[in-house]
C-alpha cells in the first residue's frame, strides 16, 4: 500500500507556527519526523527532496536531524538540480569533518566540479569551501585550481573562496594556487576582486614568503582603491553614496599586511591612505567603517608623521559621534596608539575626559584607562582633578582600578610631597574600601620620608577620621601616623595650615574608639593598639591610661590583639628600660629601584635620563623578610625556611611569609607590630649559597652560553627563563625570569612564586615591579638563585597570581624543560 504524499514545507511551517506551547510544537515535530523516517525506509525517491527540506527546517529549530545525512548524499548523487541543491545544503548543515560519512561525497563533488552547468559547479564549490576536510581538500585542490583560472566570473569568485578554505586546511597546498593569482586583480567584476583580495590576504598571513612575493602588487591595489574612490555613481555597488565599501575595507586590510615593517610598500600607499582619510563621507556608518580601517592601516605601517596625526584626529572626531560603538572603537584605538603618538593623542585630552561622564560603562572604562595613559608631569594637576571627580561619582566596579591608577600616577608625577599626600588621602577618604592592599604601607612610607610634612599630615589624618571609621585603610594610616607623630599633633606645630588644639586624652579617645568600633577589622585594631603603645613614649600625662588599655586586651578573644597586648605588657613590666628605644620614631625608609648606572625613566610623552648611584650589596645583616618564599611542593608537605641573605635576629612574628602553593596558607606577620624583647633563635646563613656575594657585585663571574627557555605562555602572559652561572660557586645557578604581557590591558599585582624538590635550595629576590605592561611594552624581571650540590636535573613548580580585566587570576605550572647546561 503506497503512503499518502507528505505535506509540503510551507504547510509544515504554517502548522508549527500554530503551536501554542513548546510541548505542542514538540509533538508536531515528532509526528512529522516519524513520517519522514517511514518514507526514508521505503526508499521513496519522489518525495525525498521535500522530506530533507523539512528535516533541515527542523534542524534549524534545534531538533535532531542526523538520520537524514545519508539521504543528503543520495540527493547529491541525483541528476536533478533541485535535488542537488537541497542535498548540498543538507550536507553543509548536517555534516562536518568529524563524521566519516562526509568522505563518501568526495567523488560526487569531484564530478560536479567538472559538470557542464555552472550552477552545479557552484554548489560543489560552496560545499567544499564550507565543510571540506583536509583529506577532501587534498583530493580536490586540483579541480579548484582549474576553476580559479576559468574565464567565468561566477565560478572564479566561488573558486577563490574555496581556495581560502583549502589553504586553511592544508597550508602546504598554497603554492599550487600561486600561478592562478597573477591575473585575479585584473578582473573587472567586483565579486571576483573581493574574493581575490580575501585569498591574497589569507596567503600573506600564513606565509612570509608569500608576503614578500605579493608586495609587488601594492601599486596595483593602490590603483584599484583609487578607482573606487574617484569613480562616479554605480547603482550595483553603491552603499549610502560610497562605491563598494566592502571591497575598499578588504583592500585596506591587505595593504596593512603588505606595508607592515616595509618602508617601500608603506611609501607607495601613503598618498592613497591620505586621500581615503580626507575624501570619505562621515555622515553614514559606511564611511566611518572605511575611515576606521584606514586609521588601523596608517597606524600599522611605517607611515609619515603627518599621516599618523591625521589618523588620530579622525579618532578624535569619532569621540564626538553619537553612536556608542564608534566612540568605544575610537577609545580602544587611541589606547593602542598613545605610547607611540602621545603628543597627538594629548590634543584630544578634553574630549577623552568628557567620555568619563558617559552613561555606557564600557566607554567609561576605556576612557578611564586612556586618561591614565595621558597623565604626565605637565598635566598631572588637571588630570588628577578630573579623575578624583570621576572616583567620587563612578560605580563601585570602577573604584579599585581608578584608585590604583591614581596612586601610580601620583607616585610617578607628583609635583610636591604635600600634593602627593593630599591626593592619596583624598582617594582613601573617597574609596578607601576599594584600594589595593599595598596602598597603606606605600602611603606610610611616603609620609615617613616627608619629614617636613609630618605635623601637617598627622593633623589632616586626625581630622579625617573624627567620627568616621568606614574607610578602613584611611583609619589604619591615621592610627599609624598618630602613634608615630602624636607628640606633633598635641604640640600644634603645624605650619602649613592653622593648627588645632588637641589634648593627649582626646587623641587616646579616638584610638580607643577605633579599637571598640564595629567597623574596625582585626588589622585596624592591631594598628590602633600599636599606636597607643607608641604614645606611651611620646605622651607624658597618660602613661597609666595606656597601661590599662594594653592590659585589658591581654585577654582579648582576637589572638592577634592578645599577642600584641601580652608583648606590650612585658615591655611595661620586665623591659621598661628598653621601651623608649624600641618604640622610637621610625627612620626614613629607602625605596631604590635601579636598572644600572643610568636609568631611563620613560614618562607619558617625556623621556628623562636620570643618573642613579650604584651601591654595592650591603655586607651587614639583612632581615629575613628580604628573602622571599622557599617552598617545597615536590618533596612533601614540609615547608623549608627561606635561605636568608645574612644572619638576623628579627622576631618570627614580624618576619616574611611562608606560602603553601597548593593550600594558600598565609602566615604573614601583623603590620607595624613592635618587636618583643624575648630571645628568638637566629637562622644561620648557609655558607655555600651566597658565599662571597656580600663583598662582590651580584653577577661578577658569569658563565654564558646556556640557552633560555619559555617556562609559561598562557592567556597573553609569557614567562621566559635565562640562565647564568657564578664561577665563585659552580653549584649555584642564577635564573632571571622575564614576564611579558601581550594583551591590551596591564596585569597588576603580579606575584611569581616557585618551588623545588628538597634536594635543591632556592631563593627568590624582589621583582622589578608588580605590573606587567600591556602590548609587550615592558617586562618584569626577577632573579632566582638555585643551589644544586648534587647536580641533579632541575625541576620547578611555579605559581602565578595577578589581576587582569578586573578579575583575580591564579595558575600553577610545572617546568621540566631546563637545559642540561643549567644544572650539570
Amino acid at each position: 500500500m503506497r503512503m499518502p504524499a507528505p505535506i509540503r514545507l510551507r504547510e509544515l511551517i504554517r502548522t508549527i507556527r500554530t503551536a501554542r506551547t513548546q510541548a505542542e510544537e514538540r509533538e508536531m515535530i515528532q509526528k512529522e519526523c516519524a513520517a519522514i523516517r517511514s518514507s526514508f525506509r521505503e526508499e521513496d525517491n519522489t518525495y525525498r527532496c521535500r522530506n530533507v527540506a523539512k528535516l533541515l527546517y527542523m534542524h534549524m529549530l534545534g531538533y535532531p536531524a542526523h538520520f537524514g545525512q545519508l539521504e543528503c548524499l543520495k540527493l547529491i548523487a541525483s541528476q536533478k538540480f533541485t535535488d542537488k541543491r537541497i542535498g548540498y545544503l543538507g550536507a553543509m548543515l548536517l555534516l562536518d569533518e568529524r563524521q566519516d560519512v562526509h568522505l563518501l561525497m568526495t567523488n560526487c563533488i569531484k564530478n560536479d566540479l567538472n559538470h557542464s552547468t555552472q550552477y552545479v559547479q557552484g554548489l560543489a564549490l560552496c560545499t567544499l569551501g564550507c565543510m571540506g576536510s583536509s583529506e577532501m581538500c587534498r583530493d580536490l585542490a586540483g579541480e579548484v585550481e582549474k576553476l580559479l583560472k576559468t574565464s567565468n566570473s561566477y565560478l572564479r569568485k566561488k573558486a577563490a573562496l574555496c581556495a581560502v578554505h583549502v589553504i586553511r586546511k592544508v597550508p602546504e597546498l598554497m603554492e599550487m594556487f600561486l600561478p592562478a593569482t597573477k591575473n585575479l586583480l585584473n578582473e573587472k567584476n567586483h565579486g571576483v576582486l573581493h574574493t581575490s583580495v580575501v585569498l591574497l590576504t589569507e596567503m600573506c598571513e600564513r606565509s612570509p614568503d608569500m608576503l614578500a612575493h605579493f608586495r609587488k602588487l601594492v601599486p596595483q591595489l593602490v590603483r584599484i582603491l583609487k578607482n573606487l574612490i574617484m569613480s562616479g555613481y554605480s547603482p550595483e555597488h553603491d552603499v549610502s553614496g560610497i562605491s563598494d565599501p566592502f571591497l575598499q575595507v578588504r583592500i585596506l586590510r591587505l595593504l596593512r599586511i603588505l606595508g607592515r615593517n616595509d618602508d617601500d610598500s608603506s611609501e607607495a600607499m601613503n598618498d592613497i591612505l591620505a586621500q581615503v582619510a580626507t575624501n570619505t563621507e562621515t555622515s553614514k556608518n559606511v564611511g566611518n567603517a572605511i575611515l576606521y580601517e584606514t586609521v588601523l592601516t596608517i597606524m600599522d605601517i611605517k607611515s609619515e608623521s603627518g599621516l599618523r596625526v591625521l589618523a588620530i584626529n579622525i579618532l578624535g572626531r569619532f569621540l564626538l559621534n553619537n553612536d556608542k560603538n564608534i566612540r568605544y572603537v575610537a577609545l580602544t584605538s587611541l589606547l593602542k596608539t598613545v605610547q607611540t603618538d602621545h603628543n597627538a593623542v594629548q590634543r584630544h585630552r578634553s574630549t577623552i575626559v568628557d567620555c568619563l561622564k558617559d552613561l555606557d560603562v564600557s566607554i567609561k572604562r576605556r576612557a578611564m584607562e586612556l586618561s591614565f595613559a595621558l597623565v604626565n608631569g605637565n598635566n598631572i594637576r588637571g588630570m588628577m582633578k578630573e579623575l578624583l571627580y570621576f572616583l567620587d561619582s563612578c560605580e563601585p566596579e570602577f573604584k579599585a582600578d581608578c584608585a590604583s591608577g591614581i596612586f601610580l600616577a601620583a607616585e610617578k608625577y607628583a609635583p610636591s610631597k604635600r600634593w602627593h599626600i593630599d591626593t592619596i588621602m583624598r582617594v582613601l577618604t573617597t574609596a578607601g574600601s576599594y584600594v589595593r592592599d599595598d596602598a597603606v604601607p606605600n602611603l606610610i612610607q611616603l609620609i615617613t620620608n616627608s619629614v617636613e610634612m609630618h605635623a601637617y599630615t598627622v593633623q589632616r589624618l586626625y581630622k579625617a577620621i573624627l567620627g568616621d571609621y568606614s574607610q578602613q585603610p584611611l583609619v589604619q594610616v591615621a592610627a599609624w601616623c598618630i602613634g608615630e607623630y602624636g607628640d606633633l599633633l598635641v604640640s600644634g606645630q603645624c605650619e602649613e595650615e592653622e593648627p588645632i588644639q588637641v589634648t593627649e586624652d582626646e587623641v587616646l579617645d579616638i584610638l580607643e574608639s577605633v579599637l571598640i568600633s564595629n567597623m574596625s577589622t582585626s588589622v585596624t585594631r592591631g594598628y590602633a593598639l600599636t599606636a597607643i603603645m607608641k604614645l606611651s613614649t611620646r605622651f607624658t600625662c597618660t602613661v597609666n591610661r595606656i597601661k590599662k588599655v594594653v592590659s585589658i586586651y591581654g585577654s582579648s578573644i582576637d589572638v592577634e590583639l592578645q599577642q600584641r597586648a601580652v608583648e606590650y605588657n612585658a615591655l611595661f613590666k620586665k623591659y621598661d628600660h628598653m621601651r623608649s628605644a624600641l618604640l622610637e620614631r621610625m627612620p626614613v625608609m629607602e625605596k631604590v629601584t635601579t636598572n644600572g648606572p643610568t636609568e631611563i625613566v620613560q614618562t607619558n610623552g617625556e623621556t628623562d635620563p636620570t643618573p642613579l648611584e650604584t651601591k654595592p650589596p650591603p655586607s651587614g645583616p639583612q632581615p629575613t623578610s628580604q628573602a622571599n618564599d622557599l617552598l617545597d611542593l615536590l618533596g612533601g608537605n614540609d615547608i623549608t625556611p627561606v635561605i636568608p641573605t645574612a644572619p638576623t635576629s628579627k622576631p618570627a612574628s614580624a618576619g616574611g611569609e611562608l606560602l603553601d602553593l597548593l593550600g594558600d596558607i598565609n602566615l604573614t606577620g601583623a603590620p607595624a607590630a613592635a618587636p618583643a624583647p624575648a630571645s628568638v633563635p637566629q637562622i644561620s646563613q648557609p655558607p655555600f649559597l651566597l658565599d662571597g656575594l656580600s663583598s662582590q657585585p651580584l653577577f661578577n663571574d658569569i658563565a654564558t652560553g646556556i640557552p633560555s627557555i619559555t617556562a609559561y605562555s598562557k592567556n597573553g602572559l609569557k614567562i621566559e627563563f635565562t640562565f647564568e652561572r657564578s664561577n665563585t660557586n659552580p653549584s649555584v645557578t642564577v635564573i632571571t625570569i622575564q614576564a611579558s604581557n601581550s594583551t591590551e590591558l596591564d596585569m597588576t599585582d603580579f606575584v611569581f612564586q616557585a618551588a623545588v624538590p628538597k634536594t635543591f635550595q632556592l631563593q627568590l629576590l624582589s621583582p622589578s615591579s608588580s605590573i606587567v605592561p600591556a602590548f609587550n611594552t615592558g617586562t618584569i624581571t626577577q632573579v632566582i638563585k638555585v643551589l644544586n650540590p648534587q647536580k641533579q636535573q632541575l625541576r620547578m613548580r611555579i605559581k602565578l597570581t595577578y589581576n587582569h580585566k578586573g578579575s583575580a587570576m591564579q595558575d600553577l605550572a610545572e617546568v621540566n624543560n631546563f637545559p642540561p647546561q643549567s644544572w650539570q
